[in-house]
């Protein structure tokens, strides 16, 4: 049986860019599993984040091959994910894979999945996982209308997404990437 069941979401915003995904782990109907996994993580000299969502071991396989293709180009995120996205689609054993992978960097958020896509939001947010719509629907609500910054309205959004996904817990691993013109508004 598979385990399943997340929200992962990226936000990226004049301060830099912040991912957060919930701790749940599923099984079936089961929620009881696990309250506390870690599903997004800095990778490439923790200039890279990484967050997956789906079935366990196939999040983990993603997630190991896309750390390999960082590092055979350098950090270049687009062009990993775009390598990592053929390969996916191509490999008779990955396309069996069920997740999906969200992806950024200071300046970029990218989604990819096992058909080839590697696809960058218009404006500047993205989730996947069960709660994800609940989870970029806040957090585009909160971009649009308030001052807050990507840190919080990661925060406030995956709450938001806790509340309406049974899949979705409050116990959030979290990651930010600050962008050069945050990191000396924070050292002064």
């Amino acid at each position: 049986m598979d385990l399943h069941g997340t929200t992962i979401l990226a936000v990226r915003g004049a301060d830099g860019v912040a991912m957060a995904g919930d701790g749940q782990v599923t099984m079936g109907q089961s929620v009881a599993l696990k309250h506390k996994a870690r599903k997004v993580r800095k990778i490439y000299k923790d200039r890279v984040m990484v967050g997956f969502a789906g079935a366990t071991a196939d999040a983990m396989t993603l997630f190991e091959r896309f750390e390999a293709k960082l590092e055979e180009y350098g950090g270049n995120l687009v062009r990993a994910s775009v390598e990592m996205a053929k390969e996916w689609r191509l490999d008779k054993y990955l396309r069996r894979l069920e997740a999906m992978l969200l992806v950024a960097d200071d300046t970029s958020i990218l989604l990819l999945s096992g058909t080839g896509d590697v696809i960058e939001p218009d404006d500047g947010a993205a989730a996947i996982g069960s709660g994800g719509s609940y989870a970029l629907a806040a957090a585009r609500a909160l971009a649009r209308n308030t001052s807050l910054d990507c840190e919080d309205i990661v925060r406030k959004s995956m709450a938001i997404a806790a509340e309406l996904c049974v899949f979705t817990n409050d116990q959030l691993s979290l990651e930010i990437l600050r962008n050069d013109e945050a990191k000396k508004e924070t050292t002064t």
